[in-house]
């Protein structure tokens, strides 16, 4: 069951500032990149927010003149799209040894049974998969299939942008070593990414070993 199913009370929710239009966020359940399990997710405005949701023995919220007696505390943080279909366009290519795999229609990728949270990703599917994916037109059909070079280059350049902002978010990174810095940048990649073939393949790629 969802966290928020049987939930009519107040909660407090920490996420990144919506914009003026009013606009209500739809809550999805997806299946999560690495671990496969069920986990929770916000889509509003065509962008994709992890639901996390922390809590501890006796406390409680003031908000104004009232009191939450449920002491949980919600994070909402900003996820790549790429990363949750990744499993699912890497499983839909049926790749074989050296054989890169079928193209196959985008509706058909993204369809997961017992998860119609993932049709709700379709709007925004098109366009942030093609980093990743090789595509074909035949007619008015466009289809799609992963391609290990661009996930490859998609994934390093992920952790090049995470060793330049490190550093900006947090003053002690500035006295680290690169070494180190690099370590933590492919460890968070490393929570979204299955291990075989792509943790691998990218730490190959960066010369880097766990």
């Amino acid at each position: 069951m969802g966290w928020w199913e049987g939930c009519d009370g107040t909660r407090l929710l920490i996420a990144p500032d919506s914009d003026a239009t009013g606009s209500k966020g739809r809550l999805l359940s997806l299946r999560h990149p690495k671990s496969g399990n069920t986990t929770c997710y916000i889509s509003i405005n065509g962008v994709l927010l992890e639901l996390n949701w922390f809590k501890q023995s006796y406390r409680s919220w003031f908000l104004g003149d009232y009191v939450c007696e449920d002491g949980r505390v919600s994070t909402a943080t900003p996820v790549d799209p790429v990363f949750i279909m990744l499993p699912l366009f890497e499983e839909a290519r049926m790749k074989k040894g050296d054989d890169p795999g079928k193209f196959r229609l985008l509706e058909e990728i993204i369809f997961v049974n017992g998860y119609p949270g993932y049709q709700y990703l379709l709007p925004v599917a098109e366009n942030c998969m093609r980093v990743v994916c090789e595509t074909k037109e035949i007619g008015s059909s466009r289809f799609f299939r992963l391609a290990d070079s661009k996930v490859l280059a998609w994934l390093s350049f992920k952790v090049c942008k995470l060793k330049r902002t490190l550093p900006v978010l947090d003053q002690n990174y500035a006295a680290r070593d690169e070494k180190d810095t690099l370590a933590d940048a492919v460890s968070i990649i490393g929570e979204y990414v299955k291990d075989e073939p792509w943790l691998k393949l990218l730490c190959d790629n960066l010369k880097y070993h766990v």
